[in-house]
C-alpha cells in the first residue's frame, strides 16, 4: 500500500520576499525620522516602493484622503495591527499600475477614479476594515479582496474575491473591456449579510465561479455572463433567499451553460411562488441543478435538475455561518472532482469541497493572518503530477 504524504507550503508574516523598491516609514508627527502623513509619503515614494505605516497611539486616525497614482504596497508596522485612516483612498488607473494593500483601516470609501486605459490595473487588498465599501467597478481593473471587512457593497468588474464580510458583492459592467485578463471572476468563501441580490452579475467578458459563499439574507442573481462560458455556482448557502435561490437570466443575443451544484437553498418565507432556482432565459442559458437541498419542496423553473433534496431539516447558524443537518453530510455530487478535502464524497454547504469554508475562515484566526488565497487541483493524482498549495498572509 502507497502513502501519499502532501506537503502544503502557507507564506504568513515576516516570510514575504521583498525584491527592489524603498521602504519608506510614516509614523505620527514623523517619528525617528519617518514621514509624519501618508500622503507625504506617496508623493515621494517610486513605483515599486513599500510604506510602512506606523498605527497611531490610542488608535487614532491619519485625517487626510490619500490619492495613490503609482504601484506601491501599504502595510502596517506592527504586526497584526491596523492602521486608521480618516478619509478616502483613490486610485489612479494605468497600465501596469499594482496597488496593494494591507491592514488599513478606512472610515470613508475605497474606490479606483477612472477606467484603466491601455493595458490593466491591479489592486489588492488584503486583511482590511473599509467602512465605506470598495467602488473598483471600471474597465480593464482586477481587483482582488480577500480577508475584509467592508460595510456595504465590494463593486467590480473582474477579480478574485475571497474570505470576506459584506454587505453585498457586484460584479459589473455594460462595456467589455478591451484589456481582458486571462483568469475568470472568482467570488469564494464570502459572507454576505444583506440586500436581495447579496451577490449579483452583471458582465459578459469572463467566465464565473460562485463557491462556498454564505448569504443570509439574498440571494445570488446573474443577469448577463460570458457567451458560451461554463460557469459553477456550487457549495453555498443561501439561507433566506426573497422569492427565489437563485436567478439567473441571460439576454438575448448571448448563452451560456451554469452549473449549480451541492448547495443549500432556502426559502425566507413559505410563498407559493417560491423557485430555489430559476432560469428565466431558457433560449440562451442551460442551467444544471443537481444535489442542492432546501428546507422546502425543491422546485426549479427552466432547468435541468435531479438528485435534489426537498424538506432537509437544516440548522443556520449566523455566527459561525454554517448550515447542518444529516442531509447535507456526503449527499454532494460523487464525483471525485468534488471531494471533500478529507477526500469523502462532498457535503452539502459551504463547508463542502476544496474549498471549504474553513479555507479561508480557520477556527484560531484571533489575531493571527488569514490565508488569503488557496490554489489547489481538485484531484489527487498517482504518478508524477504533484499537488501544490499556496497560501499568502501579510502584515509587513
Amino acid at each position: 500500500m502507497k502513502t501519499i504524504k502532501i506537503i502544503v507550503i502557507a507564506i504568513f508574516g515576516f516570510c514575504s520576499v521583498k525584491v527592489n523598491g524603498a521602504d519608506l516609514y510614516v509614523r505620527d508627527a514623523g517619528a525617528g525620522g519617518a514621514f509624519s502623513t501618508i500622503s507625504t509619503a506617496i508623493a515621494q515614494a517610486s513605483d515599486g516602493d513599500r510604506i510602512i505605516i506606523r498605527p497611531k497611539a490610542a488608535g487614532l486616525p491619519y485625517i487626510e484622503n490619500l490619492v495613490i497614482n503609482k504601484s506601491l504596497t501599504f502595510v502596517s508596522e506592527i504586526n497584526f495591527s491596523t492602521y486608521l485612516i480618516q478619509g478616502t483612498v483613490s486610485i489612479t488607473p494605468l497600465s501596469g499600475r499594482v496597488v496593494t494593500v494591507h491592514n488599513m483601516n478606512l472610515t470613508s470609501t475605497f474606490s479606483s477614479s477612472a477606467d484603466s486605459t491601455g493595458g490593466r490595473t491591479t489592486i489588492n487588498v488584503y486583511n482590511s476594515s473599509l467602512n465605506g465599501g470598495v467602488v473598483a467597478n471600471k474597465l480593464n481593473t482586477s481587483l482582488n479582496i480577500s480577508g475584509c471587512t467592508v460595510t456595504g457593497t465590494i463593486s467590480c468588474t473582474h477579480g478574485r474575491i475571497t474570505g470576506n464580510t459584506a454587505g453585498r458583492i457586484l460584479v459589473s459592467t455594460n462595456v467589455a473591456d478591451t484589456s481582458l485578463a486571462t483568469d475568470g471572476i472568482e467570488i469564494i468563501a464570502n459572507a454576505v449579510l444583506n440586500s436581495n441580490e447579496a451577490i449579483w452579475l452583471f458582465q459578459k467578458n469572463y467566465k464565473s465561479t460562485i463557491l462556498n459563499n454564505y448569504c443570509a439574507f439574498g440571494n445570488i442573481t446573474v443577469t448577463d455572463a460570458k457567451s458560451l462560458s461554463e460557469n459553477e455556482i456550487r457549495n453555498n448557502v443561501i439561507s433566506s433567499g426573497a422569492l427565489t435561490g437563485i436567478y439567473i437570466g441571460i439576454p438575448t443575443g448571448n448563452s451560456a451553460t451554469f452549473y449549480v451544484l451541492n448547495n443549500v437553498i432556502c426559502p425566507s418565507n413559505a410563498s407559493s411562488t417560491y423557485e430555489e432556482v430559476i432560469n428565466s432565459t431558457t433560449s440562451t442559458a442551460t442551467v444544471y441543478v443537481k444535489y442542492n437541498a432546501s428546507n422546502s419542496g425543491f422546485t426549479t423553473l427552466n432547468c435541468i435538475a435531479n438528485n435534489n433534496i426537498s424538506n432537509a431539516t437544516i440548522t443556520f447558524n449566523s455566527t459561525t455561518r454554517n448550515a447542518t443537518g444529516t442531509a447535507l453530510v456526503n449527499a454532494g455530487a460523487i464525483e471525485d472532482d468534488f471531494a471533500d478535502i478529507d477526500l469523502t464524497r462532498n457535503d452539502i454547504g459551504n463547508r463542502g469541497g476544496s474549498d471549504t469554508w474553513e479555507n479561508y475562515w480557520p477556527a484560531n484566526s484571533v489575531n493571527m493572518p488569514l490565508v488569503n488565497y488557496l490554489l489547489t487541483p481538485r484531484r489527487i493524482y498517482l504518478g508524477t503530477t504533484e499537488m501544490n498549495a499556496i497560501g499568502s498572509g501579510y502584515s509587513k
